[in-house]
């Protein structure tokens, strides 16, 4: 048996995906420091700028009102461009959505990692679970996160590469499982997320341009959503366990920095949880629950009746939108927009008190030292982030990424198919569009308005065409530098490799992003065209123009 698995572990290292992907990680690790690429890149779209506008590059504008007008270069090299940019570089630091995001959230996540309660719930967490479903909850768990927006970023990626270390398996593994299931799995998941309110308003203002009627409600996809889960689930774990696990090999910790090599040094073994431990456990369970029902009385569910039984409650609903028209997830809008204070709530409450009885904390000293230490491990990306929104600023300012799409979506209609194949061009498409425009939103409200009108004219709904475009819109994201939280997961990353490269990221992220497409696309086509499902509830799959 040890032959067997000796054997399949050599040819995974060995084989002609081994073999492919190694080349792409020394390519990729041929290029410069990922710092320097960014400000290689920013200055690359300066330049593209300059060269485009005065060639005069340009594009009609699809979007609705928006008839007769162009998409142009603006070139960052006129006047009017120097200007902005010299004006605009520090707005466009400190206004990196992801910065603010990422150290808020990490104020809380360091006070829980310094009192010791997230190390002592991994080693129960990883000594309580069977080893072989480890790596299928972290995806699940990262599928799952989309719901509350940036916590799988924040909190879930650098857990998993915790939990992989401490078993003694590679952390790469651990990070690349739950990235594809956080980012990967964008648009899988059991619940209605902040994103599909989003989507389905750009697709209805869409499909208007056919029907000035029709109406796209934020569950279209949902039960597509509910299947692609565990379609991502087991995807993500077979390519993790027969693919890239094995590719990775053996930890070497010597390449970690320094904390984490003490850390490893001291002992190879976890040990198990203490008595003392399981009783901080518990009291930072308890603080969990009092928190979390002081957020069910902010956010004050269940409409009127919750509101006449428990509405003398100090703060009962002030979490929710004021405006007594509003329904559906956009009455929660105040709520869903809370998740980072939320998360630094939920840490350092139970990190304090788990901390308090087990004697790591003890005062609001030990709380701001924690916070400051957390601070300190983030040098990295702080420096990372200011090049990467240089990069995204100057991108968006330029206008090149919406050029660009409508020029795709040009070619996708000269193909001229009218049949279930359209869907492959087009999901194939969107993947490609989403390597230069990372929201998801600003890209469909670019292409929502070509390829919605233009696929309903040969028979299809738009809850459909929608379905098929979030596929095209996940598959991609974790390849693309232009994922917000892509230096996060860099800096993070670099914590056990310290000479990581973009290129080593990019090999170990590749086979995921190839197996989500294929399997994501068999999927959709077995579901929509073979078993003929709709994708949600009160979703047609086609649909017949009016005569």
């Amino acid at each position: 048996m040890a032959d067997d698995t000796n054997a399949f572990e050599s040819s995974s290292r060995s084989g002609p995906m081994a073999r492919f992907l190694s080349f792409v990680e020394w390519l990729g690790n041929l290029l410069p420091h990922p710092v320097s690429l960014f400000a290689l890149f920013a200055l690359g779209v300066v330049i593209a700028s300059a060269v485009l506008s005065w060639m005069g590059l340009s594009a009609d504008d699809p979007r609705v009102g928006r008839e007769g007008e162009v998409f142009v270069v603006t070139s960052l090299l006129s006047g009017e461009g120097i200007r902005w940019m010299s004006q605009s570089i520090v707005t466009n630091f400190s206004g990196f959505a992801p910065l603010g995001t990422v150290l808020v959230a990490l104020l809380g996540v360091g006070v829980a990692e310094k009192s010791g309660l997230l190390t002592a719930v991994v080693r129960g967490m990883v000594l309580g679970a069977p080893p072989k479903l480890v790596t299928a909850v972290v995806v699940f768990a990262g599928v799952l996160s989309n719901t509350a927006s940036e916590m799988g970023y924040v909190v879930l990626i650098p857990l998993a590469m915790a939990i992989y270390h401490a078993l003694g398996r590679h952390p790469f593994a651990g990070m690349a499982a739950a990235f594809a299931g956080v980012s990967g799995g964008y648009s899988a998941n059991l619940l209605i997320g902040t994103v599909d309110p989003l989507l389905a308003g750009i697709t209805e203002e869409a499909a208007r341009l056919i029907d000035p009627t029709y109406e796209v409600h934020p569950a279209v996809n949902w039960y597509f959503m509910i299947a692609s889960t565990f379609l991502v689930t087991g995807a993500c774990w077979a390519v993790t366990t027969f693919l890239v696990e094995p590719r990775l090999g053996a930890y070497d910790v010597s390449e970690a920095e320094d904390d984490l090599r003490l850390a490893s040094g001291e002992s190879t073994e976890m040990k198990p949880v203490s008595k003392r431990e399981w009783r901080g456990i518990a009291w930072a369970g308890l603080s969990c629950v009092v928190v979390s029902l002081g957020i069910i009385v902010l956010a004050g569910p269940g409409g009127e009746t919750m509101r006449s039984w428990l509405g003398w409650l100090p703060g009962w609903g002030v979490l929710q939108n004021p405006d007594p028209e509003a329904s559906g997830a956009e009455r929660f809008r105040p709520l869903l927009r809370s998740v980072v204070p939320m998360i630094v709530v939920f840490f350092v409450v139970p990190g304090f008190v788990y901390g308090r009885v087990v004697g790591t904390m003890k005062n609001d000293k030990d709380i701001i030292n924690a916070m400051a230490e957390a601070m300190r491990s983030m040098g990295l990306y702080i420096v990372l982030v200011f090049f990467a929104a240089q990069f995204v600023a100057f991108f968006g300012y330029s206008g090149l990424g919406q050029i660009l799409a409508v020029k795709g979506a040009d070619l996708l209609i000269a193909m001229n198919l009218d049949n279930p194949a359209v869907f492959l061009p087009f999901i194939l498409m969107c993947c490609f569009v989403n390597l230069m425009l990372g929201s998801a939103s600003a890209q469909w409200a670019v292409t929502a308005p070509i390829f919605v009108p233009m696929l309903m004219t040969i028979g299809y709904s738009p809850e459909v065409i929608q379905a098929a475009y979030r596929i095209g819109d996940s598959t991609t994201n974790i390849i693309t530098p232009m994922m917000s939280y892509f230096g996060l997961i860099l800096a993070v990353a670099t914590r056990y490799k310290r000479d990581l490269g973009i290129g080593t990221m990019m090999a170990t992220m590749l086979p995921y992003s190839i197996a989500l497409l294929i399997g994501w696309t068999a999927l959709f086509y077995l579901w929509v065209f073979v078993l003929g499902l709709p994708v949600g509830p009160d979703a047609p799959t086609t649909y017949t123009l009016a005569s």
